[in-house]
């Protein structure tokens, strides 16, 4: 088996805007990586013989430390990594209880923000399109 990719690949991921109401107002949790220095919504890739919403949870409980549950879907953004294509589904989650936060190599910081916030803080303009999908759930 080769390791080049072929031009069929594509890189499946998922992740989660997770939302909590808070006293002023909905906030939406992103993720600071240490590696890039950006902002962004948690997301990775599905692991062999995973469903897409099993990732999108599994990702958001090993990068925040939030358990969540899926509300409904929210979108989709598609770009390459490294010459080959990646899609990365997002579902709308509501945290369920105070997030276990441990910093790591991967994520460093975690933050809620305002939704009116996070144009100016998530580093991916796909993302700040999805964002703005939240204050309307």
């Amino acid at each position: 088996m080769s390791d080049k990719k072929s031009a069929i690949d594509v890189i499946q991921s998922a992740g989660g805007l997770v939302w909590r109401d808070a006293p002023q107002g909905r906030e939406l949790l992103i993720i600071h990586r240490p590696k890039y220095d950006d902002w962004t919504l948690p997301k990775g890739k599905l692991e062999p013989g995973e469903s897409w919403t099993q990732a999108a949870l599994r990702e958001v409980w090993e990068e925040t430390g939030c358990t969540a549950e899926i509300k409904s879907f929210a979108g989709c953004i598609c770009y390459e990594y490294k010459g080959i294509p990646k899609i990365v589904l997002f579902w709308n989650m509501k945290a369920l209880e105070h997030c276990q936060f441990h910093p790591t190599k991967e994520v460093d910081r975690i933050q809620w923000m305002r939704v009116d916030e996070l144009q100016k803080t998530l580093s991916y303009r796909d993302e700040k399109r999805l964002v703005t999908k939240i204050s309307k759930l």
